[in-house]
């Protein structure tokens, strides 16, 4: 059974919600901090309900550190040591560690995260970032159910669309939602359906959840329910099976889905760390899942959904160590590893520390 630890004076947590929010608990599970030192992780995860990214790592104290910045509608994530993308409501945010490797911001957190650009889209619905092996930015541009780019003078840069969705518009037609990178390039999709029309996925969320390969436009699976997040690993490729509550993986050449875990709650974001899945859950809106089969299986088993983080062992299928999240915090989205870094923070944006927080960039040595 793994342990509690409640988040108490060793976090930091800076940057408190506004006042008219109330309050979160935070607590962890007692391996959490041992697991993030072994794998040589901090986590990002974000949460669009209440606009905020969240930065967890491991104080030098040993405690656990959990630093808060306040981005409007924060969704998509990309994170790599030194950057962060973090998807808002209209722009998407880049974020630069400014830090050298023997330096510490506030003599304890080795990566200090700074805003240095914003690429304004207007309301995109971004869910997903990647990175290709070019450097470019890859959206799921969920409003219009595509893939796309940034562009120097217009919202974005269409880059690809599903066969059945007939044309571009803002119209959310199918749910377009989640991305696997493979070798650096786009390879896979997730929508919650194959509808064309105003948000017609609306009436597929029970089943009919679809994995696409890009580049042959063929139909992986459609018997998933609201799928999120693939991703390919060794070979494997994995998803989230959110209206079900299962993390599977998929046969990518015949579609056969596998149950590997369940996780107490609406999964969204999918991040895989040395044998781990890295997941967030969220609570339902309204008290209910209205239909889905997540709802009928909390039910069986007992429980409740919560709201947080799970780090599930894919061999074994368990929950290993978690962070939830009560009060008014009801639902998270993505989540991302940030690798050979134990102690991230960062400098939000609109904040007098990022008016005093000045770096100069070495002169060029011919």
């Amino acid at each position: 059974m793994v342990g509690e630890q409640q988040i108490g004076a060793g976090a930091d947590v800076p940057d408190a919600a506004p006042e008219s929010a109330g309050t979160t608990e935070i607590t962890c599970s007692r391996g959490l901090l041992d697991w993030l030192l072994i794998n040589k992780v901090s986590l990002a995860f974000s949460s669009y309900q209440t606009g905020q990214l969240f930065l967890v790592g491991v104080l030098p104290n040993g405690s656990l550190s959990v630093h808060q910045r306040n981005f409007t509608r924060a969704m998509g994530l990309w994170c790599e040591s030194d950057r962060i993308y973090v998807a808002a409501v209209d722009q998407l945010w880049r974020l630069e560690n400014v830090l050298q490797r023997t330096e510490r911001a506030n003599q304890h957190f080795d990566r200090l995260y700074v805003p240095r650009n914003a690429q304004v889209t207007g309301d995109l619905d971004i869910h997903e970032i990647a990175v290709d092996q070019s450097g470019r930015v890859v959206l799921v541009n969920t409003k219009y159910s595509c893939l796309a780019t940034f562009s120097v003078t217009y919202s974005f840069k269409p880059l690809w669309k599903p066969r059945f969705i007939s044309k571009l518009a803002a119209e959310d037609r199918c749910h377009l939602n989640g991305l696997a990178m493979v070798a650096g390039r786009p390879k896979y999709v997730t929508a919650a359906s194959r509808t064309d029309l105003l948000d017609g996925w609306r009436d597929h969320r029970r089943a009919g959840g679809v994995i696409v390969e890009i580049e042959t436009d063929r139909i992986v699976t459609d018997e998933l329910s609201m799928p999120h997040s693939p991703r390919e690993v060794d070979g494997s490729l994995f998803a989230l099976d959110s209206g079900r509550g299962h993390i599977v993986r998929v046969d990518a050449a015949t579609g056969k889905r596998e149950a590997v875990a369940f996780c107490p709650g609406f999964m969204r974001g999918l991040a895989i760390c040395n044998g781990h899945a890295i997941v967030t859950v969220s609570m339902p809106r309204d008290g209910s899942f209205k239909g889905l089969e997540l709802e009928d299986e909390i039910r069986a088993r007992g429980g409740t959904a919560w709201c947080g983080v799970c780090i599930v062992e894919l061999r074994s299928g368990d929950i290993v160590q978690w962070i939830r999240l009560d009060g008014f915090i009801k639902e998270l989205f993505d989540v991302g590893l940030l690798p050979a870094v134990q102690c991230p923070m960062a400098v939000g944006v609109g904040t007098p520390e990022l008016q005093h927080t000045i770096s100069v960039e070495p002169f060029a040595t011919s």
